[in-house]
């Protein structure tokens, strides 16, 4: 392996600008520190950039899914699509509402899910299908509301990884029902936990608005601004406390300032690693298809020294994970792109499921592995990973 062991990159690091960290002293001085005026200047903020008529901020993605499914009225009984190969977070509120996860695969080029698949899950308890745009690179959205169209199924998309994320020029978190993102450090605009609800429609933000504040009618910032700040609001809902803090949305607001510059950042280093990696047999980069604008929340990689085939993947696990484990000793940390959730102790339980069961999230979760990718990689940093990839011998 090339290079020092003293050289440490992360897979992902945190970059703010000192005016960013700054931005957290005006709640702190103004005394407005919970749902108030920067979760409002976040919204609109968020609203601006992508198009969404309607921005809710709340507690994290895994809120955002909870709040956007309880507010269509989705609930126990009822038949949720998730694809295998995502974080766990988009199949536990299905079952934190009651409802049944009915898993898809995903195409491996991709690591989205397989639409022809998911349309042979329909059932007559179907509602509801979780289309994620993982990694950054948007699902195929055409065929995914042709099928909610055809089924009368709510779309909720999973756009975690999403920001800066197109599909035909429309960012994603704007073509279904409702889109909901994250802000855990690990993204590209990062509030440490947090996430938004995007929607186009007038009714649902409504309710939105009211589950995420325990029901209420109306918000505090609403009510203290008033003509009678002392009259407590009503609620017509059993809602829930997922509201983000005004700290959290400060320090969001001031990122999104400079969002395009963030995005473009991350889509020169992903280039970098593209160029650098072209030739490689055994290392497939990210897929970028016509149409798809990829924000690149991370840079999502196949390994594959031989064909990936069922009966290879176990091989290739083996070598991946000596791989990374190379890796690691030389101070380069990676990780899987994320996991396959039907392989996970709890749904491989419940559902008495087996990884060959959606064969391309098994061959994802065992042979897939992650690079550095991060606002404020440094060009040596860079260059050391990618010189420690080029050196890889099987």
């Amino acid at each position: 392996m090339s290079g020092s062991t003293e050289q440490k990159v992360p897979i992902a690091r945190t970059s703010l600008t000192e005016e960013e960290v700054q931005s957290v002293l005006e709640p702190l001085r103004s005394g407005w520190l919970v749902q108030g005026p920067k979760v409002r200047e976040f919204e609109e903020k968020w609203s601006a950039f992508t198009g969404a008529r309607h921005s809710i901020a709340v507690t994290s993605c895994t809120t955002a899914l909870h709040l956007s499914l309880a507010a269509l009225g989705f609930g126990p009984g009822d038949e949720a699509i998730v694809p295998a190969f995502t974080w766990i977070a988009t199949a536990n509120v299905v079952e934190h509402l009651g409802g049944k996860v009915i898993f898809c695969d995903i195409n491996l080029n991709t690591f989205n899910l397989d639409v022809q698949d998911a349309a042979r899950k329909v059932t007559s308890r179907t509602k509801a299908i979780l289309p994620v745009h993982l990694f950054g690179l948007s699902a195929d959205m055409s065929p995914v509301m042709e099928l909610a169209r055809k089924h009368g199924l709510w779309v909720v998309e999973d756009a975690a990884c999403g920001f800066g994320s197109t599909y035909q020029v429309q960012h994603v978190g704007t073509f279904g029902d409702a889109g909901c993102f994250s802000f855990h450090p690990r993204k590209a605009i990062t509030t440490g936990e947090g996430g938004m609800v995007t929607t186009q429609s007038d009714a649902l933000a409504e309710k939105l608005r009211r589950l995420r504040d325990h029901g209420a009618a109306m918000t505090d910032l609403q009510r203290h601004m008033g003509a009678r700040p002392y009259l407590l609001a009503d609620h017509p809902d059993a809602g829930y406390n997922q509201r983000m803090t005004d700290l959290q949305a400060a320090l969001g607001s001031a990122q999104m300032d400079r969002a395009q510059a963030i995005i473009d950042e991350r889509r020169r280093l992903a280039g970098i690693y593209d160029q650098a990696f072209t030739k490689l047999p055994w290392l497939r980069t990210p897929a970028h298809p016509a149409g798809y604008g990829h924000g690149y929340q991370s840079y999502p990689c196949l390994f594959q020294p031989e064909p990936i085939v069922p009966q290879s993947v176990k091989r290739v696990n083996a070598k991946r994970n000596e791989w990374m484990d190379r890796l690691q000793q030389a101070g380069i940390s990676t990780r899987p792109a994320t996991h396959a959730v039907h392989m996970l102790t709890y749904y491989c339980n419940k559902y008495g499921l087996k990884p060959e069961d959606f064969p391309m999230a098994y061959a994802a979760n065992d042979c897939s592995i992650s690079l550095p990718l991060f606002n404020g990689m440094t060009e040596r940093e860079q260059g050391y990973v990618i010189e420690n990839v080029m050196s890889y011998i099987g």
